[in-house]
């Protein structure tokens, strides 16, 4: 595999987003990663953590050639997002593979807008649970983790691309822990990209978003903090509550709080909890939200 080609592909993405952005003080004003060109036309690929809210986007190819680029699309199920090149970008795109064949033990490759890549194999293929309110059936966990994850490239031995790199984390194996990305695998794309590039979003309703921060402990969801005028804050829910149940369903993990919140109905509807505070049990009553409601929306350049 010819990782200098490849590279070609590859390109750094910058954002600036407005100070009074709804993410700016979680995810800053000032962001960088990478992104892969998968159409010819100059449509990039990214982690869309990079590019929500940004008023300004700029493109920068291994040549050191800035480009003006407008955010299309974050899908907030998948994580993708989506930037569309303003100027002549002039890169090849890189090819699909196929990243539900892959398995664990195959050698892989994560490269960044720099070009800079480490050889990998993939670790894991299962479910992970964000404690953002994100979920993934299947996510790919790749080692050892490159330093510069987010937007990167995955591509399998024939150059392929498999994912797009969006966390690093630590995986522990007896006394031994280790380094390693989580990767948001490319087959998700293709059913939802037609809406992304002619809606912004996937058409369908907006998943209820509850504007909690939840870690699991034992089986537990336990919540680390709330959105400040975020649904979850409005009805009262507070650091360190035990999140049991849905209505009249008990919770078994983080994952399955997602799904049950999800499958409650389209954002706006009210989804009652059953909450440990201090020993005691209370329910409170929170009013679903559409996340996107509270992000800025792109414009033009």
């Amino acid at each position: 595999m010819d990782i200098q080609s490849i590279s070609r592909s590859l390109v750094a993405v910058r954002a600036s987003v407005p100070e009074n952005a709804f993410t700016a003080d979680t995810l800053g004003t000032r962001r960088e990663g990478s992104g892969v060109v998968i159409r010819k036309d100059g449509l990039v690929l990214t982690i869309g953590y990079l590019i929500t809210e940004a008023d300004e986007v700029w493109l920068v190819d291994q040549d050191g050639r800035n480009i003006p680029a407008h955010p299309l699309a974050y899908d907030q199920e998948t994580g993708f997002g989506l930037v569309q090149a303003l100027g002549d970008l002039v890169l090849p795109a890189l090819e699909f593979g196929d990243s539900a064949a892959t398995g664990v033990g195959d050698p892989v490759t994560l490269i960044d807008g720099l070009g800079r890549s480490v050889e990998a194999s993939i670790v894991a293929k299962q479910e992970f649970a964000g404690y953002w309110e994100y979920l993934l059936d299947e996510a790919v966990f790749i080692a050892p983790a490159h330093a510069s994850w987010g937007g990167a490239a995955l591509v399998d031995s024939g150059g392929k691309l498999l994912g797009i790199g969006s966390l690093r984390l630590q995986m522990s194996k007896g006394s031994d822990v280790a380094d390693i990305n989580m990767v948001v695998p490319i087959g998700l794309l293709p059913p939802i990209l037609d809406d992304l590039l002619t809606r912004g979003h996937v058409n369908k309703p907006p998943r209820p978003w509850l504007g909690v921060f939840s870690a699991e402990s034992n089986g537990e969801v336990v919540v680390m903090s709330v959105t400040e005028g975020g649904p979850a804050e409005k009805a009262g829910l507070k650091q360190g509550d035990v999140i049991s149940d849905i209505r009249d369903r008990e919770i078994d993990g983080l994952a399955d709080f997602y799904r049950q919140v999800w499958d409650s109905g389209p954002a706006g509807t009210e989804v009652p909890l059953r909450v440990i505070r201090d020993g005691r049990e209370t329910w409170l009553r929170l009013k679903s939200a559409d996340r996107n409601s509270f992000l800025k929306k792109p414009q033009m350049q």
